[in-house]
């Protein structure tokens, strides 16, 4: 089998849930993402792209079921290109990603794109249908924004409590205090912030038409430890996660360009960063906080090299407790030190919009591994009810 290599990657600005992008359509943010894609390789017809692997966690309302297809026809790519939507929750787009990659390795395709989006701002609220005709009785809208919905019955409750008394949970396991999910948070936000005023996003992010947002919205600059000490618990009254140690709701879109090494031509640049392992985990769904650490030590097995090789890390900052119970398994098993983890911040400050988060930590780790000439890679991300993926890159910048 061949290799399967990442060519360039771009993303919009996140959006707050309401903010700056709140006005424009999921599959709108999608074609940005995918037309910001091919505007980076303008001598690559988009024809000769095998196929469209596209993340996205909600389906309910504008990303109109097959989301991938409408950002394809939105993008003005030719009719030609066939187009699939992902749903692996909030690791769609790595999940896209992945697929795209086995895709190229098998020689099924030479050129394919991943990427994902979302609208956590407009996703709708869903009716069910009544169980017999003119019900007498009122019936309840449910919001398709974030978490379970419509649950079913026969679901352990220990598995369908929310997203935060999942990490509640994760953090009396581990003992994970306050202070240090508000350091972690601090910190996402002080080097999101630096990192956009150093320019190392400036080349990673396309601007949405007819929007006024140039950089990711939910970033606080001014954000300090003893500011966030002050938020009142979220999740349970005498609790240690806050909106301030916790990645918010957003909307925004992701992108990656995928080939194999005969594609560079076509293409017309050269690759920045090689597939090279795989890691998919599952556990009890109130546990997926911690899914990402054996998803990554299985990614680092198939690539045949150890945490010590590791000189990048992106994990997905669904909650400063579950990254920081990540970070310390890894630190056991040799990770060179916590610094090295989302050096250019996270997703507590630069935001989670579930399906285009994969997408967007991919495309920041092969920009890290080019900057800093560090050879291996990993990307990361938890995933609800009880996943996680993880992906291994080689710099070959």
């Amino acid at each position: 089998m061949s290799s399967s290599f990442v060519y360039a990657s771009v993303r919009t600005p996140f959006g707050r849930f309401n903010g700056a992008l709140a006005d424009t359509r999921t599959d709108d943010l999608a074609a940005t993402a995918l037309r910001g894609l091919l505007d980076r390789s303008p001598g690559l017809d988009p024809g000769l792209v095998g196929d469209v692997f596209w993340g996205n966690a909600n389906g309910a309302g504008e990303d109109n079921r097959n989301v991938g297809r409408m950002a394809v026809l939105l993008a003005g790519m030719p009719v030609s290109v066939p187009a699939t939507t992902v749903n692996r929750l909030c690791g769609s787009s790595l999940d896209a990603a992945m697929m795209a990659s086995r895709m190229i390795e098998t020689g099924d395709a030479q050129i394919a794109i991943a990427g994902g989006v979302e609208s956590m701002t407009r996703a709708p609220w869903v009716l069910p249908k009544p169980s017999r005709r003119f019900p007498a009785g009122d019936v309840t809208a449910v919001s398709t924004t974030l978490g379970w919905r419509l649950v079913n019955e026969r679901m352990p409750a220990e598995w369908t409590v929310s997203l935060g008394e999942c990490n509640e949970q994760l953090r009396e396991k581990f003992s994970i205090s306050r202070e240090r999910q508000d350091e972690f948070g601090a910190r996402s936000h002080r080097l999101a912030a630096e990192a956009w005023e150093k320019g190392f996003y400036d080349d990673l992010v396309v601007p949405v038409p007819g929007a006024d947002l140039v950089r990711d919205e939910s970033i606080r600059a001014d954000t300090t430890i003893e500011a966030l000490a002050g938020l009142k618990p979220a999740f349970r009254p005498d609790g240690t996660i806050t909106a301030g140690n916790c990645s918010p709701l957003n909307d925004g879109a992701s992108a990656v360009l995928l080939g194999s090494a005969n594609a560079a031509t076509a293409i017309g640049r050269d690759p920045v960063a090689r597939i090279a392992g795989r890691g998919w985990s599952a556990l009890q769904p109130q546990r997926f906080g911690y899914a990402p650490v054996e998803a990554a030590n299985d990614a680092l097995e198939r690539a045949g090299i150890t945490w010590g090789d590791v000189g990048a890390v992106e994990l997905n900052e669904a909650f400063a407790v579950q990254s920081i119970a990540c970070v310390d398994a890894w630190l056991e098993l040799g990770l060179r030190g916590a610094e090295v983890v989302n050096a250019r911040g996270g997703a507590i400050a630069i935001g989670h919009p579930l399906g285009a988060s994969g997408g967007r930590i991919l495309g920041t780790l092969a920009a890290r591994l080019a900057e800093s000439g560090e050879r291996w890679g990993m990307a990361a991300i938890c995933i609800g009810v009880g996943q996680g993926l993880a992906v291994v890159l080689e710099n070959v910048a």
